[in-house]
């Protein structure tokens, strides 16, 4: 276990450092553990596992959006399994039924803080289509298809700097508009 975190964890420095094939390869070594753990956090819940594949691709959408956030000197486990669990918290809390999730399952480190209350994909995705083209464009390209900042400037032709602040800007109005609508 602490081998494949210590793993992970380089994957992810290298990823934040712009190599994109480290950051195929972690989401691709993640995956698998993420389902598993989706599945039996649903099952435990009483749940039937067919919402795990959601729960797996909102916990990667997550971990994309908010990879800026990661302390590249912390492992990377604790930080992914704690967006893990509220992603799954969140999902059993939108079926309307008061459960419990056996934290073990994801981490045996989770930090204190309270999560932060989520928006579903359909919210989000509204709220995307109300952004400037350029900014939607930006985020489309590395949020949803997870192209470097390299490859949406050169796709966009634009600069570098200019697909960081179109990001940035993009991020932070979403959230503005995620935050009034909540």
């Amino acid at each position: 276990m602490r081998g494949r975190e210590d793993e992970w964890t380089g994957l992810m420095r290298s990823a934040m450092a712009g190599d994109d094939a480290a950051y195929h390869r972690l989401l691709k070594a993640v995956t698998p553990v993420l389902r598993a753990a989706a599945r039996r956090g649903l099952a435990r819940a009483g749940q039937p596992p067919d919402q795990a594949e959601d729960i797996v691709q909102e916990i990667l959408l997550a971990v994309h959006l908010k990879r800026h956030t990661w302390d590249s000197e912390a492992p990377f486990a604790p930080w992914l399994f704690a967006i893990a669990r509220n992603k799954l918290i969140d999902t059993l809390r939108r079926r309307g039924r008061r459960i419990f999730v056996n934290i073990d399952d994801f981490a045996e480190t989770l930090p204190g803080e309270a999560p932060e209350e989520t928006a579903s994909a359909a919210e989000v995705a509204t709220q995307l289509n109300t952004l400037p083209q350029r900014q939607r464009d930006v985020l489309q390209s590395i949020a949803v298809e997870a192209a470097s900042i390299k490859d949406t400037a050169s796709k966009y032709a634009m600069s570098e700097g200019a697909v960081r602040v179109a990001l940035h800007r993009g991020l932070a109005a979403l959230t503005a508009k995620l935050r009034d609508h909540s």
